[in-house]
C-alpha cells in the first residue's frame, strides 16, 4: 500500500493523463485507501480481544463513515458530473471517523475511578485552547474575508476542532500506555495527526478561495494508511491486552496546562486590544473554563476515591478481599479485650493447605493465585459474619471465632468440609486439603494469656498435626506446650510444606480414584498374638494399592495423598466391606473366632450414623458385631472429643471393641485414656524396637503397659521383631503382640489357609521368616 500511495501521488502532482483521468485517479485512490484503513480495523477487530477487540471495532465504524463519504463524493463528481455543496451527507459520513476514535480512545483510557471522563476533559482543554489561540492568529481574519456562507465554514471549521480534540485524546491516552501498546497507538496517533494537518490546510485554502486537491487527497491518503499500519500492527500481536487499570504519567497531567496558559494570555490581550469579533473568544474561553474546572472536580474526586481504596487495601489482602494480618490482630487483640471484660469465648484457627507447591509447579502460578480466591470464597461461606476471615499471605489464612452462637469446633468441622469437594483450574479437578490448627482462650480466672500467645498456640497446633501428615482440625492440647514449633517447620519438606510420601502428586490422583471407584485396592491381614498363650486372638486388616507402574504400594506411600484429598472416607468404606466379607469365610463363632480389626480415620467418629453404617456392613456379611474390631490412629486427633466418645460408646454398645492405634506418637495421648471408652491400647513399634537395649524406653513401656491395666484396658505391642522383645513384653505383662516374628501381613487366601489349620488342631503362630 505504500507504494501504491507512492504511485498515486506521482500520477496527481505530474497530472498524467489530463484533468480527467486525475480526477477518476483522486476519487477512486480516496476510496481505496479508505476502504483499506476500515478493512484492517475490521481486521484487528476480528483478531483481538477485550477491550482491544472494541476500541477497533469503534475505530472501524468511525473509518466506514469515511468510506461512505468519499464513494458520495466519487459518485457525484464522476457519475452526477457537479462538485457536492458544502455542508452535504458526505459532511456527516466524514465526521463520523472522530466520533468512532473518541469512543475507541476513551474506551481504553481507563476503567479506573474517572480516568476516561477525564481524559475526554483534557483533550476539551486542549481543542479549545488551540482554537482560541488560532482564531487569534488566523482564522478570524480568514473568515472576515471568506466569501463561503456561514454554515459552510462551521462545518468546515468542525473538521479541525474535531481532529484536534482526536489528536489530543490519543497522546492523552498515550500516556497512560505501557510501552507494548506505544507502537500501535503512536502509528494510529500520526495518522491521525496528518487527518488534522490535512483538514486544517484544507479549511486554510478554502477560506482563502484557493484550491491544493492534489496535495490535500495525498495527506488524507498517507494519514489513512498509517491507521491501517496500526491496526496491521495490533492484529499481529492479538494476545497482548490493554490493561483495565492504568497510571497516569506526570507528564499528561500537566499536558492540558500548558495550551490553557497561552490561550488564556492571547485571549486576555485580545480583547484588551480590540473589541471586535470578542463573542467567538468569549464563548471559547467559556467553553475552556468550564472543561478546566470539570477536570479539576474529577482529579479532586479521584484522588478522594484513590485515598478510600488505599485506606482499604491497606486492612486487605490483594489477592482475595479478605482481611489481611493487621486487620486480624487488630480484631483479635480488640476481642482479647472484650474477653477480659466480660467473658466473651475466643478463639483461633489457623489454617494452611497441604501441597499448594504441587499446584505452583505442576498448573502454574495463575493457577494458584485462582486457588487462593476459590479457597477465600468457600470459606467465606461458612465463617460467620460476627468473625474474621484473613489470609497473611501465602497459603496461610486464619480465623477469628468470637464467642457466637456455634461453637469453634463445629465452625472448624465445617470449614475443613469446604475442602470436600474438588476445584476446577484450567478444566484440571484439583483436590486439596488443609492442616488446621484450633486454639480457644480458657476462662479469664485460669491464666492470663495474650492475643499473640492465642494465635501461636493455633499454629503449633496446625503444625503439629502437619508434622503428623494428616488433614483434620488439630485442637491445642496443654501438652503442646512443650513443643518447638521452630522444630516443627524445620521438619518439613523444602517446599515448607508436610511430608510427602515418596510416591505422592496431583497426577495420581486421578489413577488412586479409579482404583478406588473399581475396587482395586487389597487388603493383607496381620495375626495378632496372645503373648501368654501363644494362640491367633485376631488380625488387622492393612490397605495395599496394587500400581501397575510402581508396584504394590503400603500405606504409608500413599495413605497421605488419601487424607489430603478427601478420599479417606472412600478408601474406608472400601476397607470395612473388603474386610467384613473376607472375615465371613473363616468366622466362626463357635469354632474359629478370630476378629478382624480395621482402622478408622479419626474425624470419622463425628459421624453419628457411623456405628449403623458398621452394622449394616456386619449383617450384610452375616457376622456378629464380636467379628469386627475398630483402630483409632491416636496421632488423628479428635476435633470434637466429646461427640467421637459418643459415637464410640455407641460402637461398644453394638458389641464391637475399640482400641487406639500408634499409642504415644501424638499429642492428645492421656486426655484420650481418660475421655474414650476404649478396650485396647496398641503401643507404637518406635518404643518397642529400643525396649532391649534402652533402659529409659523400657520403663516407659513397663509404665504403659502398668497404666492400662489399671484402666482394664488390654495391651498390644506393634513392631516386634525378634524373640527376645517378645520374651520381654511377656515379661512386663503385655497381652497381645503383632509383627515379622510372628507373621508377615498376609492374603486372604493365605490367612484361611493357616485359620482352618489353627482352628482344627491347635496349631498356633508364631510364622517366623
Amino acid at each position: 500500500m505504500a507504494a501504491t500511495l507512492t504511485v498515486f501521488a506521482a500520477w496527481l502532482f505530474a497530472g498524467w493523463g489530463g484533468p480527467a483521468v486525475t480526477r477518476v485517479v483522486d476519487d477512486v485512490g480516496s476510496v481505496v485507501f479508505s476502504t483499506f484503513a476500515f478493512g484492517c480495523a475490521a481486521w484487528a477487530a476480528w483478531r483481538t480481544t477485550r477491550l482491544r477487540r472494541r476500541a477497533w471495532t469503534l475505530l472501524a465504524v468511525g473509518l466506514f463513515g469515511w468510506v461512505v463519504g468519499d464513494l458520495i463524493w466519487a459518485y457525484q463528481t464522476l457519475v452526477v458530473g457537479t462538485p457536492l455543496e458544502s455542508p452535504s451527507i458526505a459532511d456527516a459520513a466524514y465526521l463520523l471517523l472522530p466520533v468512532g476514535v473518541l469512543a475507541a480512545a476513551l474506551g481504553t483510557a481507563g476503567a479506573r475511578h474517572l480516568t476516561g471522563i477525564r481524559a475526554l476533559l483534557d483533550a476539551t482543554v486542549i481543542t479549545a485552547s488551540l482554537f482560541l489561540i488560532s482564531w487569534v492568529l488566523v482564522l478570524r481574519d480568514v473568515f472576515a474575508t471568506s466569501d463561503q456562507t456561514r454554515q459552510a465554514l462551521v462545518v468546515a471549521v468542525a473538521y479541525p476542532i474535531t481532529d484536534v480534540l482526536v489528536v489530543a485524546v490519543c497522546v492523552l491516552v498515550m500516556t497512560t500506555a505501557l510501552p507494548s501498546h506505544r507502537i500501535v497507538l503512536g502509528t494510529v496517533t500520526a495518522g491521525l495527526t496528518m487527518v488534522a494537518i490535512t483538514d486544517s490546510a484544507l479549511v486554510y485554502f478554502s477560506a482563502r478561495g484557493q484550491t491544493a486537491d492534489d496535495a490535500l487527497v495525498v495527506g488524507w491518503a498517507l494519514g489513512l494508511l498509517l491507521v491501517g499500519a496500526s491496526a496491521l500492527q495490533a492484529a499481529r500481536t492479538p494476545g497482548v491486552e490493554i490493561p483495565a487499570d492504568v497510571e497516569r504519567s506526570r507528564f499528561g497531567f500537566w499536558l492540558p496546562y500548558v495550551p490553557l496558559v497561552i490561550a488564556a494570555t492571547v485571549g486576555s490581550i485580545d480583547l484588551w486590544r480590540s473589541s471586535s469579533a470578542t463573542h467567538v473568544i468569549v464563548a471559547s474561553g467559556g467553553v475552556l473554563i468550564l472543561a478546566a474546572v470539570a477536570r479539576q472536580l474529577t482529579v479532586l474526586v479521584d484522588n478522594r476515591t484513590l485515598l478510600d481504596v488505599v485506606a482499604e487495601q491497606a486492612l486487605q489482602d490483594p489477592l482475595t478481599g479478605l482481611a489481611n494480618r493487621l486487620l486480624f490482630t487488630d480484631r483479635l487483640n480488640h476481642a482479647m479485650q472484650l474477653r477480659e471484660r466480660d467473658g466473651r469465648e475466643v478463639a483461633v484457627l489457623s489454617l494452611d493447605l497441604d501441597d499448594f507447591k504441587l499446584v505452583n509447579d505442576h498448573l502454574g502460578h495463575p493457577s494458584g493465585d485462582a486457588l487462593l480466591r476459590a479457597v477465600g470464597e468457600r470459606l467465606t461461606g461458612v465463617v460467620p459474619r460476627g468473625d474474621t476471615l484473613a489470609r497473611f499471605g501465602g497459603d496461610e489464612f486464619a480465623i477469628l471465632i468470637e464467642g457466637g452462637p456455634r461453637p469453634a469446633d463445629e465452625i472448624a468441622q465445617r470449614v475443613i468440609e469446604v475442602f470436600d469437594r474438588p476445584f476446577f483450574l484450567d478444566g484440571e479437578e484439583v483436590y486439596i486439603h488443609p492442616s488446621v490448627g484450633l486454639a480457644t482462650a480458657p476462662p479469664v480466672e485460669d491464666e492470663e494469656l495474650t492475643a499473640d500467645e492465642l494465635f501461636q498456640r493455633a499454629d503449633v497446633a496446625m503444625y503439629a498435626g502437619r508434622q503428623a501428615g494428616v488433614g483434620g482440625v488439630q485442637v491445642f492440647t496443654p501438652d503442646m506446650r512443650n513443643v518447638d514449633r521452630a522444630e516443627l517447620r524445620t521438619s518439613q519438606s523444602a517446599g515448607g510444606k508436610r511430608r510427602r510420601a515418596p510416591v505422592a502428586g496431583i497426577q495420581l490422583l486421578g489413577q488412586l480414584r479409579r482404583a478406588i471407584d473399581d475396587d482395586e485396592l487389597d487388603l493383607v491381614y496381620q495375626p495378632k498374638i496372645s503373648l501368654s498363650t501363644g494362640t491367633t486372638v485376631g488380625v488387622e486388616a492393612l490397605v495395599r494399592w496394587p500400581h501397575p507402574e510402581y508396584g504394590v504400594l503400603t500405606p504409608n506411600q500413599f495413605l497421605p495423598l488419601v487424607r489430603q484429598n478427601g478420599l479417606m472416607g472412600a478408601v474406608t468404606e472400601l476397607v470395612l466391606y473388603r474386610a467384613v466379607h473376607d472375615a465371613a469365610t473363616w468366622y466362626d463363632s463357635e469354632h474359629c473366632d478370630l476378629p478382624v480389626a480395621i482402622n478408622l480415620f479419626a474425624p470419622s467418629l463425628d459421624d453419628l450414623e457411623l456405628p449403623d453404617h458398621i452394622t449394616v456392613a456386619l449383617e450384610g456379611a452375616g457376622l456378629p458385631p464380636a467379628a469386627l474390631s475398630v483402630e483409632i490412629t491416636e496421632h488423628l486427633l479428635l476435633a470434637n472429643v466429646r461427640r467421637a466418645a459418643t459415637v464410640i460408646q455407641r460402637l461398644r454398645d453394638n458389641g464391637l471393641r475399640i482400641a487406639i492405634d500408634d499409642f504415644g506418637t501424638g499429642y492428645a495421648t492421656m486426655s484420650y485414656l481418660r475421655d474414650l471408652p476404649i478396650d485396647e491400647l496398641k503401643l507404637d513399634r518406635q518404643f518397642i524396637s529400643p525396649v532391649l537395649h534402652s533402659p529409659r524406653a523400657a520403663a516407659i513401656v513397663r509404665s504403659v503397659i502398668d497404666l492400662a491395666h489399671a484402666l482394664g484396658v488390654a495391651c498390644v505391642a506393634e513392631g516386634v521383631e525378634d524373640a527376645a522383645t517378645a520374651e520381654r513384653l511377656r515379661e512386663y505383662g503385655c497381652d497381645v503382640a503383632q509383627g515379622h516374628y510372628f507373621a508377615r501381613p498376609m492374603s486372604a487366601d493365605e490367612l484361611r489357609a493357616h485359620v482352618q489349620l489353627g482352628c482344627s488342631s491347635a496349631a498356633i503362630f508364631p510364622i517366623t521368616s
